[in-house]
């Protein structure tokens, strides 16, 4: 292949997966799993426990298969095929939540909230399948040092139409009653899932070099033992990774809280939502250039710091208004935790080791992504909101502080 045709397959994959990334975040907005979907379980449990459940299990879908899937991605010539048909699965349950809002009012809510759960796992589940391959392919088609710029660029295009769908859904949501009014949202949500696919689906991708050998093939959980044993930099990497899960504990029930604590309304919900994608569309960018040019450990403690910071703006705040704040902070921990964070677990390891190093980055900090919101679920119910908040900030000032004096940057020490 000449250098213009790269070129030129590289320009053609920025665009194609910016479209993607752009189409799959304005479906976002409209089935949010930090406001939209809780705001559907809240219309049939008062459960704090449950709601912290849902992003719990978007996130532990996403994160447990990664790394059992390590092995099989490693051997794949080209990972494209094997994308697309695994997304799929984290695309087609939203429109099942549509269904099971349009069906509720004669299944009931019991039978509902089943469904609905069981739809949640299917859906984190399908995104975890995805996951590793997904980002070892842009791995493939995107330049090292253009990554988390790259990455930045995508989500930064998400969170903008994320935010006209989030604002779009706050109308919806007042304007329609529940829960036929959350059922219009999903199928919207879904069919600009099915344009994110296609547009994934122009993504060109070489094949790559694949020896097989069975023979020579050293066992996986030896490798992996291995890389925890004696790869001091992951390792910390990891340990900040698992504390950071508790530290951002509270982000699940800013919007609950919100809503039920400080009388917030659905509208102004949808503006808060709006805020807190526009900041991410800010921060995106910003951040990922950022981390490309200064320092991706940097980033990550200042997203950390800033973690801290708007759980204990959440303890703080009691007029409605000014918790766009919190929000805002949020906004910029979540970006730095998902753009850079990502782009960080891409630099550890050999290329034929990369999809172990994945698969350990989101694998291993499985149980704190379930654990965290299961606690801070426990904590609001049983001692209060503001309890919880302030534990969440102090998860997320001991992350700050592993991340500071424990990891190096790959950056700097490769």
């Amino acid at each position: 292949m000449t250098i213009e045709q790269q070129k030129k397959d590289l320009k053609h994959n920025i665009l194609a997966n910016i479209g993607d990334g752009a189409f799959f975040g304005f479906g976002v907005g409209f089935a949010s799993f930090t406001t939209v979907i809780p705001l559907f379980i809240a219309t049939m449990t008062s459960s704090a426990t449950l709601i912290g459940l849902i992003p719990a299990i978007h996130n532990m879908g996403w994160q447990l298969p990664q790394l059992l899937l390590a092995r099989h991605i490693a051997k794949l010539e080209k990972l494209k095929p094997f994308v697309l048909m695994m997304t799929i699965h984290e695309r087609l349950p939203i429109l099942g939540l549509a269904v099971v809002g349009f069906l509720l009012p004669r299944i009931g809510v019991h039978a509902a909230l089943v469904l609905s759960f069981l739809l949640l796992i299917w859906q984190g589940l399908g995104a975890g399948f995805t996951a590793n391959a997904w980002q070892i392919m842009i791995s493939k088609v995107i330049p090292q040092d253009f990554r988390a710029t790259f990455f930045g660029m995508q989500s930064a295009a998400a969170n903008l139409l994320a935010s006209l769908g989030a604002f779009l859904a706050g109308l919806i949501l007042s304007a329609l009653k529940p829960p036929q009014s959350f059922s219009v949202v999903f199928l919207i949500a879904s069919g600009l899932y099915v344009i994110s696919w296609f547009s994934l689906r122009a993504t060109r991708e070489q094949p790559s070099s694949i020896v097989k050998d069975e023979d020579e093939e050293p066992n996986q959980w030896k490798i992996i033992l291995t890389i925890f044993r004696t790869d001091t930099t992951f390792r910390s990497f990891l340990i900040s990774r698992f504390v950071s899960q508790f530290g951002m504990m509270a982000f699940a029930f800013f919007t609950v809280y919100a809503v039920k604590k400080l009388g917030m309304s659905n509208l102004t919900v949808g503006v808060m939502t709006s805020i807190l994608m526009i900041t991410q569309v800010v921060a995106n960018p910003f951040l990922g250039k950022l981390a490309d040019t200064w320092s991706r450990k940097g980033v990550l403690v200042l997203g950390s710091f800033v973690a801290a910071t708007s759980s204990v703006l959440a303890f703080l705040i009691k007029d409605p208004a000014w918790f766009a704040l919190v929000f805002i902070c949020s906004g910029i921990a979540g970006t730095a935790y998902w753009t850079i964070g990502l782009t960080l677990s891409l630099e550890f390891g050999e290329e034929s080791q990369r999809p172990t190093y994945v698969g350990m980055a989101n694998t291993l900090i499985a149980p704190a992504t379930i654990l965290a919101p299961l606690l801070g679920g426990l904590l609001a119910d049983s001692l209060g909101y503001p309890v919880m908040f302030i534990t969440s900030a102090v998860f997320a000032l001991g992350a700050t502080i592993v991340l500071l004096f424990l990891v190096r940057d790959p950056q700097i020490s490769n």
